[in-house]
């Protein structure tokens, strides 16, 4: 009996993927102005490049550069974020 909870709470967990809320990822960048622009610049350096804010390599960059890892969709979305607050001119 207890296995069976277990393996469903195991299941939860996978399907709810250990992901901010859209409100926290908000949150998260008003609180934290300073990763924010620092990650500003490191689009503007890839805008410089010619590549977008939105391509993989700049996701990737914020996924693993955040105060704490993000998904990819979250990262996304932090992007996202990031250029509406702190940098509208990047592309």
């Amino acid at each position: 009996m207890h296995r069976g909870l277990f393996y469903l709470f195991v299941l939860f967990i996978s399907i709810s993927d250990p992901v901010y809320s859209q409100t926290n990822l908000l949150e998260s960048v008003k609180n934290n102005p300073k990763n924010a622009i620092e990650i500003c610049l490191k689009f503007k350096k890839l805008n410089s490049e010619g590549i977008s804010a939105n391509s993989d390599l700049a996701i990737n960059h914020v996924s693993k550069t955040w105060k704490t890892q993000l998904s990819p969709s979250n990262a996304e979305i932090l992007s996202i974020y990031i250029i509406g607050l702190h940098c509208p001119k990047v592309f």
